[in-house]
């Protein structure tokens, strides 16, 4: 086993997903422990981040999500303080969290996305519900799991819709509705894993589905086609790539009733829980949690 020192895992945080990220760092915790590995968790809302250099802390797994943790500002800090960790860097991060600007790089790569409007006080809100269709969904750019998300499914309500989230992180943005199917493909090291078609009690994968119930309904393997899983999988790959991505990630699918595939979204710092999605692919391809922790643990960089 390698040595990787004092190691330590960034969890909690300031962001709205503040609980998501204590639940992973926690898991992580103690799968680093089960290896040996002299791991401690440390919340930067609790204790200053310079702290890691005064304990003399060697490498740090980040798992802080949203913003500060998943932005591209905890990835800066840790530059400067020469503390390599995992997880993309200081771009890849900003450029992940940020799901407008994203799309644009996608879009001029031609990735395919789904088709989207952004939001302002000046919108004319009747002629974007006409161009995309209803239902449509209505986003906040800059915030994580799905957190602000409202299927807008009467006309004339994406208005209200707009007018309750747009004090939220980022660009406010009305999306394309895809209705052939929701899934998730991770990423390792520059590889693709077993894609995980996710089905939601919900009318869709919102913060409940993910984090509070219990009847969502995980496939892995996926009902994909070997031919539609193999072009998930480069796909994923490729959009990872064009953000710069390093380490693991998770690229968001949706799918159209012909079969069509659209990039929905980047996880640069995916959740880590019993229910987290990762972990159930790389237990699909044969890798248990605490040897995950381990490989993402080994991609720790600076710069």
């Amino acid at each position: 086993m390698q040595d990787f020192g004092k190691v330590a895992v960034l969890m909690g945080g300031f962001s709205s997903e503040r609980d998501v990220s204590l639940s992973s760092g926690r898991a992580i915790v103690a799968a680093l422990k089960s290896k040996g590995i002299d791991a401690h968790a440390f919340d930067p809302k609790e204790t200053p981040l310079g702290e890691l250099k005064t304990q003399q802390f060697d490498v740090a797994f980040n798992i802080l999500h949203g913003t500060c943790g998943e932005d591209g500002m905890v990835q800066g800090a840790l530059e400067m303080l020469g503390i390599p960790y995992t997880g993309c860097g200081v771009l890849a991060s900003a450029i992940g969290m940020d799901k407008y600007r994203c799309k644009l790089l996608w879009k001029a790569l031609d990735l395919p996305v789904p088709d989207y409007a952004v939001l302002t006080d000046e919108t004319d809100f009747d002629a974007v519900e006409r161009e995309l269709g209803l239902p449509l969904f209505a986003k906040p750019a800059a915030e994580g799991s799905s957190v602000g998300v409202i299927k807008v499914k009467e006309a004339g309500s994406l208005k209200a819709a707009y007018e309750s989230i747009k004090h939220m992180h980022g660009a406010i943005l009305a999306e394309k509705f895809i209705g052939g199917g929701e899934y998730a493909c991770s990423v390792l090291n520059g590889k693709a894993l077993p894609s995980i078609r996710i089905i939601p009690k919900n009318e869709f994968y919102d913060k409940e589905a993910k984090y509070e119930r219990d009847d969502t309904v995980y496939l892995c393997p996926s009902d994909l086609s070997e031919a539609e899983e193999k072009q998930m999988g480069e796909l994923a790959i490729r959009a990872f790539e064009a953000i710069g991505g390093e380490g693991n990630g998770r690229i968001d699918f949706l799918k159209d009733e012909q079969g069509q595939l659209y990039l929905l979204e980047v996880n640069t710092l995916p959740g880590m829980t019993a229910t987290s999605l990762v972990p159930k692919a790389a237990a699909q391809q044969g890798i248990p949690f605490a040897d995950l922790c381990v490989e993402i643990l080994k991609s720790a960089h600076v710069g």
